[in-house]
């Protein structure tokens, strides 16, 4: 019962932006842009700002790093085969490459290890604020069909706030600059707001899909890789790392949770295959009902 009440609410938000969608026929991109480029920052610059660093950031977040990128390396192998355009490919890694350690992953983290362990998803979790709002737009703006490749790419990741807001955090952080607690308070309730909106504009652009158009060939090959071999490569990779065995396997459930949210945000801004995105996010969501538990029966 526990697992359940960590995910029920998080489908409960995915449901209100479906009906909500199917209600009033909102205009979605819209809401995205405002979780993009108003919320998103100050939820990353918090992160930032209030993260205790120590030596154990160092190797967690070369675990994130290298885990995203060992699943990129693996999703343009699959592309390069099955003959993928960028479009498709980008696609397919913002569907298999990051995952929902946040709001989904932190939480069962905290219910397995208690604090401890929850210092250690927070940890995780900051390492891949940083690698979504830079690798994850980067390849959302190559995959735009309004874009023109890598040039366009790096000027989205350039001009995008929520980078700026990480650098502002981390300089906050080690300058020791202080935030009144106003300040600090309408940090937090923006930053509080970021992440709902992202999950309500999923079950926004679940509404707006029809599964007559999804690939459910490329569908199934996106759950594979984010879902069986993300945490396969995480436990390969944890056993190349001077960590203790509660970080070892911390590393492995994180690395199988679901595909992040954010990621429907960046495919809708930049038009790189919003629904097939979508589904993949809510898809991999429901099925982790099922993974989840295998995963800590050979973990735990």
């Amino acid at each position: 019962m526990g697992f359940l009440g960590v995910l029920l609410p998080i489908f409960g938000i995915f449901v209100l932006g479906f009906v909500g969608q199917k209600k009033f026929q909102l205009d979605t991109k819209s809401i995205s842009t405002a979780a993009l480029y108003l919320m998103s920052p100050f939820l990353v610059f918090r992160t930032f700002y209030t993260a205790e660093f120590n030596v154990n950031y160092f190797y967690l977040f070369l675990f994130t790093i290298v885990l995203c990128l060992s699943l990129i390396l693996v999703v343009y192998i699959i592309s390069f085969f099955r003959n993928y355009t960028v479009t498709e490919t980008s696609g397919m890694i913002l569907a298999s490459a990051f995952m929902n350690n946040g709001n989904y992953g932190t939480p069962v983290i905290f219910l397995l290890f208690g604090a401890a362990g929850l210092d250690y998803a927070i940890i995780l979790m900051v390492g891949q604020q940083l690698v979504m709002c830079t690798i994850g737009i980067y390849f959302a703006a190559k995959g735009s069909p309004e874009g023109n490749g890598v040039h366009s790419a790096l000027k989205a990741v350039c001009r995008m706030p929520i980078v700026y807001g990480a650098i502002a955090g981390v300089v906050f952080k080690f300058v020791n600059i202080p935030l009144s607690n106003s300040v600090m308070e309408a940090v937090n309730l923006v930053a509080n707001a970021a992440i709902p909106t992202i999950m309500i504009t999923l079950g926004m652009q679940l509404a707006n899909i029809s599964l007559k158009k999804i690939a459910l060939q490329k569908l199934s090959i996106s759950l594979l890789v984010k879902l069986a071999i993300s945490p396969a490569i995480a436990f390969l990779l944890s056993l190349a790392l001077p960590v203790d065995d509660m970080v070892r396997h911390i590393m492995i459930i994180v690395a199988a949770m679901p595909t992040a949210a954010n990621t429907t945000m960046y495919a809708l801004q930049f038009n790189t295959e919003p629904e097939f995105v979508s589904s993949a996010t809510f898809i991999s969501t429901s099925l982790s009902l099922i993974t989840l538990p295998i995963v800590f029966f050979f973990v735990l």
